[in-house]
This record gives C-alpha cells, sequence and structure tokens, in this order.
C-alpha cells in the first residue's frame, strides 16, 4: 500500500528533524505568507511553502491561530536583531559600525510593523512574550547590544554608552514621515544623529 503523499513529503523534507525543529522551521516559512496574506493564509499554503504535508503542522500547533501568534512571537523577538549587532565589526570607525546596526534594526523594525499590520485586525492581539515587561527587557537587550558597539569611543562620548545607546533606539523607533520628503537613508540619519541638524557649513 502506498504511504500517504504528505508522510512520503515530509520524510523527503525533513528527515529525523525533531519537533522544535519543524516548528522553526514553519513559523519562517509562514512570517512572509502572513505579511502578504494577514491571517487569510491557509495552513496549506504554509505547507506547501515549507514543503511538508498539511498533517504535519498541526503536529506542533495545537491549531492555525497557535500558528499565527507563535509568528507574531518570532517577529518581535529581538534574538535576529542581537546576533546582526553581535556581529558588527567594532574596529570600524563609529560612523560605519551605526550604519551597520542601523540596518540591522530597521529590518527588525520593518518585519515587526509588516507582520503586525498583517495580522492587526486581529484585535490587537498580541502573546505574551511582546507585552509589558517581556517588551521592555527585549527593549533592554537590543540597547545593550548597541551600547557594545559605542563602548570604543566611550571616551569621546557626551553620554554613557548605554544612554547613547538608547538615544539612538529611540531615533529609529520613532523616525517621522514626513510628506514629500524621502525617508533619511541610514548614512545621512547616523550623521544626524551624531553631529546634529546643522549642515556642514554652519558656523
Amino acid at each position: 500500500m502506498t504511504a500517504p503523499k504528505e508522510n512520503q513529503t515530509t520524510r523527503r523534507r525533513a528527515p529525523g528533524m525533531l519537533p522544535e525543529q519543524r516548528r522553526a522551521m514553519i513559523i519562517q516559512t509562514a512570517i512572509p505568507l502572513i505579511t502578504e496574506y494577514g491571517d487569510a493564509v491557509t495552513t496549506a499554503k504554509i505547507a506547501r511553502a515549507a514543503g511538508i504535508g498539511e498533517g504535519t503542522i498541526f503536529r506542533v500547533f495545537a491549531d492555525k491561530d497557535e500558528l499565527l501568534q507563535a509568528c507574531l512571537a518570532e517577529a518581535f523577538s529581538p534574538e535576529h536583531a542581537i546576533r546582526e549587532l553581535g556581529a558588527v565589526d567594532v574596529s570600524q570607525p563609529l560612523p560605519d559600525r551605526l550604519a551597520e546596526a542601523a540596518e540591522a534594526l530597521q529590518a527588525h523594525l520593518d518585519r515587526m510593523g509588516a507582520i503586525a499590520g498583517s495580522l492587526g485586525h486581529r484585535g490587537g492581539k498580541h502573546p505574551g512574550t511582546v507585552r509589558g515587561a517581556a517588551r521592555n527587557e527585549s527593549t533592554t537587550r537590543i540597547c545593550e547590544a548597541l551600547a557594545d558597539l559605542l563602548e570604543p569611543d566611550e571616551a569621546t562620548l557626551r553620554r554613557p554608552p548605554t544612554q547613547i545607546a538608547a538615544l539612538f533606539f529611540g531615533l529609529l523607533f520613532t523616525q517621522p514621515r514626513t510628506d514629500g520628503e524621502p525617508d533619511l537613508a541610514t548614512q545621512e540619519l547616523v550623521e544626524v544623529f551624531l553631529h546634529g541638524a546643522l549642515g556642514g557649513g554652519a558656523k
């Protein structure tokens, strides 16, 4: 008797995969689909994109809602951003370090905004990992990673690296959008942060 197609697919694409690994793989596959389709995305579509049978999803998630909440929690997790910040070469000049950091953090913020916006009509329901103390802890950890990038220049800073890091992250998080004006490029944002709003020829 021929085995069901989903079992054949699962064995071919994910041999020996632990439940935690399978869960992480499904979440990573689902996030871009949720960004595109919101909660209208089907588990069948996610399964096809992951190269697994739909039933495999329900062996690691109780239902679609649990999967969506796990994806939202993953999008808000600071772990990827912290790894990116940790990979920045601290031997570079400070403006270059901050430019790399800004790009990594902007990608993190864009990812959060995209998936939260796609699921926003779910009544503002967010998993506990992105609320209250846990959200504050996430911000604190990101700022600590930023502070590590600032420490080589501590002697030249007006304030301690931790405070400068918090200011920089706040600028990225609240960067305003102005009608008719392009957003600041990463390098320009860093220059404004480090040197202020006055142009180079200003006295």
